[in-house]
């Protein structure tokens, strides 16, 4: 895989659960290493981030890990004001990888390689919220990530299967949020209704790819797909459950779909799902997109 300039790299991973994973990352070096010079730089504890920027130099990054990992790296560099002119590549190594899933990034660990050593990196939007933290691929409040938070306990033992389960044990007891929901500076939901979902992507994918929150979303047109679903009744919630899983929600009478650049939720508590990360409890939270604030390695478009 020539290219025109030799491609030094850091790449970054986890504190790896076992042998399986070691040999995905080589398999993976091995493939970065035809390219350029591989420095393997282990992040043991999230504190060490900064740390480990510090070495980075000008060379690109390559983050071994799932959402959460790719999240907390570019927070990181975001905060730095280094996100524009570092450019980041996946390695999908995580339980969900809905990123990768959603633009397309291989979800094999020598394909992905390949990708970082076979192009430039493109401009991605990133969206950030009024707290300073980002959202790289979705963020959703109530029930999903409810879900969420339910089926964290359960990913070491079931992985993927974990995120259906959680969502049926969120939607079982989901009597909704009032919740002010703004696009743009405009109402759409006036905080009188309850809410069930709230949220937007970035890119489509959600649950580990068992369900998708905006299809159609795009991390490089400079928006924000927002989807609002007000089915809090139980005949409600079980059918937009098993709509969001089979990718149809959006036909709904009872859900929104619109797109923005900013977007304001207020009223009662309510925890955030941000690219699996959940924070809170909020009263108020407020996101803006950023076109083209990042650098990644991506699938050519086509």
């Amino acid at each position: 895989m020539p290219r025109g300039n030799p491609l030094a790299v850091l790449v970054l991973t986890n504190e790896l659960a076992g042998r399986t994973e070691q040999d995905v990352v080589a398999l993976a070096v091995a493939v970065l290493e035809t390219a350029g010079p591989v420095e393997v730089a282990e992040c043991v504890e999230p504190t060490q981030i900064d740390e480990l920027l510090d070495r980075r130099g000008d060379r690109p990054l390559v983050v071994v890990g799932g959402d959460g990992s790719l999240h907390n790296t570019v927070r990181a560099l975001w905060r730095r004001g280094e996100a524009g002119r570092c450019p980041v590549g996946l390695i999908p190594l995580g339980t969900g990888n809905d990123f990768a899933r959603g633009v397309g990034i291989p979800l094999e660990a020598a394909e992905a390689a390949k990708l970082i050593v076979s192009g430039p990196p493109r401009p991605v939007d990133l969206a950030t919220d009024d707290s300073g933290d980002v959202v790289v691929n979705a963020m959703h409040v109530g029930a999903g990530a409810d879900a969420a938070v339910r089926a964290r306990p359960l990913k070491p033992y079931l992985r993927i299967a974990a995120f259906p389960i959680g969502a049926v044990l969120a939607g079982v007891r989901a009597p909704g949020l009032r919740l002010r929901v703004e696009v743009d500076g405009r109402a759409v939901v006036s905080g009188r209704r309850r809410v069930l979902m709230a949220g937007f992507g970035n890119a489509p994918s959600i649950a580990g790819g068992t369900a998708e929150l905006a299809p159609g979303a795009s991390v490089t047109d400079g928006l924000l797909d927002v989807v609002v679903s007000t089915a809090v009744s139980p005949l409600a919630r079980a059918g937009y459950g098993l709509a969001l899983l089979r990718g149809t929600h959006e036909r709904r009478e009872d859900v929104l779909r619109l797109t923005g650049r900013t977007v304001s939720i207020t009223g009662d508590e309510f925890h955030a799902n941000a690219d699996g990360e959940i924070s809170g409890p909020h009263r108020r939270r407020v996101w803006t997109v950023r076109p083209g604030a990042w650098l990644a390695y991506l699938p050519p478009v086509r």
